[in-house]
């Protein structure tokens, strides 16, 4: 079997993005066996060497390259500056970054990649920059609208049913109808990129889940319901569960996924549990993209003492989740 190929975005050229990437694919132990195409400003790639005092010696991508071959290649996208400027937001650097992402996205819309992994962006240089969506999932999310975000670590893994989105434009999602797209889509995405068996734990909305609707309603209007279809049709999910206890019950059980309602109650205990080596991971699309827990770490930028071990993590993991029919 062909050998998966794997793009990686080299990120926001301000933020550790580039120093990550190169760290990782110098540690070659802890590489899989995969083609690595590298999507950025070969001028972005050299400088992170320099920081680090090595090079890859990266090949011209060919995308004809035969698939049993391991390799690291660049596909050149020109960033729109002729210097990075480090340790902030810029609006250049955010339209940079968006560009190697986009280019790798059609590659693998093409079926030329099987994954990507992107390098931490960040959402205020795409503004500054231009570029309308608020970061890599909501871009995708026009052309996969049942894209999901999730985070994979040893010990815990969380489901988000709403993204980057603000408090209450998370509330008004949860809908029994939305649940249950989602429990749906969660069950055949998890099933098709790491067979399981799975029990899917479903946070409450509410504090005690609600405490019989003394705390809130959502629990006994949408989300209970949404949970009782889904059991009635043979899917795995239980709940809800109160939020303060669900991700203490899943913690070292890789069969038990919690599914957070809204996007801090998810991340905040799992950035507890795994901030150096969790990965997020979108599912519900032809192919896989994983990236590093973490952004952009401006303050740290250009100084080589970034851990790249989250971001070697993503790697490993697009490669082992990536789908094998090629």
């Amino acid at each position: 079997m062909s050998l998966p190929r794997i793009g990686i975005t080299l990120g926001d050229p301000g933020g550790i993005g580039p120093e990550i990437v190169v760290k990782s694919l110098l540690d070659t132990s802890a590489l899989p066996r995969a083609q690595l195409v590298l999507f950025g400003d070969r001028s972005v790639l050299e400088e992170a060497e320099r920081t680090l005092g090595k090079s890859l010696n990266c090949l011209h991508y060919d995308e004809k390259e035969d698939r049993e071959n391991v390799r690291i290649s660049l596909k050149e996208v020109k960033a729109p500056f002729t210097s990075v400027k480090k340790g902030k937001a810029f609006g250049e650097n955010g339209l940079a970054s968006f560009l190697f992402f986009e280019e790798a996205v059609q590659e693998a819309r093409r079926g030329e990649l099987q994954s990507i992994v992107t390098a931490p962006i960040s959402k205020l240089s795409w503004e500054l920059g231009g570029i309308s969506w608020r970061g890599h999932t909501e871009y995708l999310e026009q052309f996969y609208p049942e894209a999901m975000m999730t985070f994979w670590s040893e010990r815990l893994t969380v489901a988000l049913l709403s993204h980057h989105v603000p408090l209450k434009e998370a509330l008004r999602k949860v809908k029994k109808k939305n649940l249950l797209r989602f429990f749906h889509t969660l069950r055949q995405s998890m099933d098709t990129a790491r067979p399981g068996p799975y029990e899917f734990l479903v946070a409450g909305l509410n504090p005690h889940a609600g405490e019989d609707g003394l705390l809130g309603k959502e629990e006994a209007e949408e989300i209970i319901p949404a949970i009782e279809e889904a059991k009635a049709s043979g899917l795995p999910f239980s709940g809800p569960y109160p939020p303060d206890v669900v991700f203490r019950t899943a913690l070292g059980h890789p069969e038990k996924i919690v599914v957070a309602l809204y996007h801090d109650q998810g991340l905040i205990a799992f950035k507890l549990e795994a901030f150096e080596t969790g990965v997020n991971v979108t599912l519900g699309m032809p192919f896989i993209r994983s990236s590093p827990d973490h952004g952009t770490a401006f303050d740290i930028a250009g100084k080589g003492r970034a851990s790249h071990r989250s971001m070697a993590e993503a790697i490993r993991l697009a490669a082992e989740l990536s789908p094998r029919s090629f």
